[in-house]
């Protein structure tokens, strides 16, 4: 069973769903007992970096994925759910994360050219960095997938795929049993479902 930490911040009905399109029983719980007896763990998020840290850290649950991460369960991150692995966000003021990958969120805008839009929205590919990661098994290089942030991973040595966006913004990062994905796996079709099966896979 996938237990899909619902801290009040996610678009959890999509990633049920997306389970259940490929087999998987998926639950959305912010249940402590059932995320610990859970085989694997997403972390969902939307919005502000600030709000969705205080939600998870306040709720108890933050140390429960920090904790059962640790030993070893894996885990992904999805979106903000990816940012909040990261040590720290610089949106709209400094926000801790988990601490589960080492580096730090930061503002696209400090590194894309100024003519391109903001949030980044849209369509955009995969380009894997170094051996292909695991959960991008059953992927090519150059598949697309949905993203929509205005905030990237930075000063991160986890990286894992990058997308082109007037520069190369962390698309994907990974340390040992810990994942994230800066798109949404859940609203990239085909691919997406490759992706969440690879991770049920692990």
């Amino acid at each position: 069973m996938i237990a899909i930490v619902d801290y009040g911040v996610g678009n959890l009905f999509s990633l049920v769903s997306s389970f259940k399109a490929i087999g998987v029983n998926a639950i959305a719980t912010s249940d402590k007992e059932v995320i610990e007896k859970a085989e694997k763990i997403i972390l969902p998020g939307v919005g502000a970096f600030g709000d969705a840290s205080e939600k998870l850290f306040s709720s108890g649950l933050a140390q429960v994925v920090i904790d059962q991460a640790k030993k070893g369960k894996p885990l992904l991150g999805i979106c903000l759910g990816m940012q909040l692995l990261f040590d720290k966000s610089l949106e709209h003021g400094e926000y801790k994360g988990l601490s589960l990958i080492s580096g730090e969120i930061r503002p696209i805008k400090e590194v894309i050219p100024a003519n391109y839009k903001i949030p980044h929205i849209g369509w955009n590919a995969l380009n894997f960095k170094g051996e292909k990661n695991e959960i991008f098994k059953y992927l090519n290089e150059g598949d697309f997938v949905y993203f929509v942030h205005s905030y990237y991973g930075a000063n991160c040595d986890c990286v894992t795929a990058t997308a082109d966006y007037g520069a190369p913004l962390t698309a994907s990062v990974a340390k040992n049993n810990v994942y994230g994905c800066q798109f949404h796996p859940e609203k990239s079709g085909d691919v997406g479902l490759k992706i969440l099966k690879a991770f049920c896979e692990i």
